[in-house]
């Protein structure tokens, strides 16, 4: 047999594989890697968060993902010079923070990488006859897994779409597996550059989980705020939000945008949501002559009203006291340290518990790159998730599977 084969087969009969999950969101603050231990598979999943952290970009590096991102008309021969790059980078990110952490290579199992979105195009957007779904990421398993010596599982959401979804959201399927309790109802709420929920009934049924993205999270108050303020990435605990005022025209012809009113679930990206979408909007609305802080602050409510209408829709119908008492709301992502959001959010839903998944036993910023090694460990070892005859929910396992020699 094959070496790389061998060494495949003594992983899956392991009782414990570490696995090493990595994210790197539209964002671009920096790649997550979270090594995992994790035992068994599907909902006797036992995993444990053994180390995390963000290895941040350089400005130069983002630039050359911007020159790519989220653009129908791009440079093709940097499209495929940057699936190279970024493959080579974040297997020296890897390998740097194993040495950090006084780890061997040799100790990892497997890698799961998701890659960089470059661009995602579900059919309800593109709108193109004759062309399905499609998603990109970049970002080359083969190099990572060549250069660490560590088998890699990579471009998770192709077999997603391959199989009839629409490559997005993938939180559904570990949420599903770590974050399921019998007993209990609950929401796992992700605010990233878009804001997606999973709805966990509180029975284990996966044929009754519901996830989808709801529109945009953090992306376009960063988009604003790196175009209007120098040197600031993003709005720090909503501050610069919360020194405005709502303008109530600018939000109403913000959420004039035919994705809200599609039904869930759907999927979007930086490509829908971006200063493009609030240009327009603001011509619209009549609204140019806003401050900064006054389109910050509506830009901020408009995130906070489509999460508190997705939690809403979420729970419609489902049999829940009024006061959503036994509802609780597991946030994670980049915007839970945006204080102002939150508070709109609690103040909206007050009988509504908000927490982080840190309470869960995932801190908050790690859960994208645990999911991950989740979907991974189920590449290897577990069966196909029955999420009943939903072509947004296939019931597959997911990931390419690269060798290191």
């Amino acid at each position: 047999m094959n070496e790389n084969w061998k060494a495949l087969q003594r992983i899956i009969e392991k009782e414990e594989r570490i696995i090493i999950g990595l994210m790197s969101g539209t964002s671009l603050d920096g790649l997550d890697i979270a090594i995992c231990a994790v035992r068994g598979n599907g909902l006797s999943t036992d995993l444990k968060v053994q180390h995390f952290h963000t290895v941040p970009y350089d400005d130069s590096f983002k630039t050359e993902v911007k020159a790519i991102f989220s653009k129908q008309m791009v440079d093709l021969q940097l499209v495929t010079l940057m699936n190279e790059k970024i493959g080579l980078l974040h297997a020296d990110m890897i390998l740097n923070s194993l040495s950090g952490w006084g780890i061997d290579p040799s100790k990892i199992d497997v890698i799961a990488s998701h890659g960089q979105t470059i661009f995602h195009a579900p059919t309800s957007q593109h709108q193109i006859a004759g062309f399905p779904n499609a998603t990109l990421q970049i970002g080359d398993g083969d190099h990572i897994a060549v250069k660490t010596g560590i088998v890699t599982i990579s471009d998770f959401r192709q077999k997603h779409i391959a199989a009839g979804g629409e490559g997005a959201p993938l939180a559904v399927y570990g949420d599903y597996l770590y974050f399921s309790k019998e007993g209990e109802i609950r929401i796992m709420l992700n605010i990233g550059g878009i804001a997606n929920i999973t709805y966990l009934p509180g029975d284990a049924d996966a044929s009754r989980i519901f996830s989808t993205d709801i529109g945009p999270g953090n992306t376009i108050m960063d988009q604003y705020i790196q175009a209007h303020f120098e040197g600031i990435h993003y709005d720090k605990d909503g501050i610069i939000a919360a020194a405005g005022q709502v303008n109530q025209a600018l939000l109403n012809a913000l959420l004039d945008q035919e994705f809200f009113g599609l039904p869930f679930p759907k999927t979007t990206g930086p490509e829908v949501f971006n200063l493009q979408f609030l240009s327009s909007a603001q011509l619209r609305s009549d609204t140019n002559h806003l401050s900064a802080e006054d389109v910050m602050a509506t830009l901020n409510r408009l995130t906070a009203q489509v999460i508190l209408e997705a939690i809403k829709s979420c729970i419609n119908g489902i049999e829940v006291d009024d006061s959503y008492s036994k509802l609780t709301v597991y946030c994670s992502g980049g915007g839970i340290h945006n204080k102002l959001l939150f508070q709109q959010l609690q103040a909206a839903l007050p009988t509504v518990r908000f927490t982080t998944t840190e309470e869960l036993g995932i801190l908050p910023d790690a859960k994208e790159a645990v999911l991950f090694a989740l979907l991974a460990n189920e590449t290897l070892v577990g069966d196909p998730i029955d999420f009943g005859a939903r072509s947004a929910l296939p019931s597959v396992t997911m990931g390419k599977i690269c060798l290191p020699f």
